[in-house]
């Protein structure tokens, strides 16, 4: 009986969904089908599901709050799962920011929770200043200008290594 996944996510701007939907594809190559399912459609039900997946992105250096409400909420659940997570932010477009035990982000998360899944992963997200609101793209801008990132308003940059997300996509597999 093939494996029964739950893929949850939580995006800001769309790239996490891209993502999990690459993991989706290694996952059927591996005749291991999942359900995507965002955090806003979630029902809380892991019942149906043997593997959990949980995906989400970085705004101002949080996931988002829902990720965290259903971790911390149905953590024994969790528990009694094979389970994933994957961070989404531009720090780890930085090499030596680009692992889970490397990346402010995911260290910070895994302080503030309990849980602790079988597999952790970190992707560099994408840039794309034009597609910000005013107050985002003048806050990321300056987000980038400390950490050295680029700063012109125009710029559309995806830092995402796909082939290191279809490799998370085959661990996922034997997981």
């Amino acid at each position: 009986m093939p494996t029964q996944t739950a893929m949850i996510y939580a995006t800001v701007d769309g790239h996490t969904k891209k993502i999990c939907q690459k993991l989706i594809e290694v996952l059927k190559e591996h005749e291991q089908p999942a359900d995507l399912i965002s955090i806003e459609d979630f029902d809380g039900d892991f019942s149906g599901y043997d593997r959990v997946i949980i995906g989400a992105s970085i705004r101002y250096g949080v996931h988002d709050k829902k990720i965290i409400e259903l971790i911390n909420t149905k953590q024994p659940e969790l528990e009694s799962k094979r389970t994933a997570f994957f961070s989404v932010n531009l720090v780890a477009r930085k090499p030596e920011k680009s692992s889970p035990e490397t990346n402010p982000y995911v260290v910070k998360f895994f302080k503030t929770i309990t849980w602790k899944p079988d597999l952790v992963e970190t992707f560099a997200g994408m840039l794309e200043y034009p597609k910000y609101s005013f107050f985002d793209r003048t806050m990321i801008r300056l987000i980038m200008w400390m950490t050295k990132g680029p700063t012109d308003p125009k710029t559309v940059k995806e830092y995402t290594n796909w082939d290191k997300v279809a490799a998370f996509g085959a661990r996922l597999a034997e997981l």
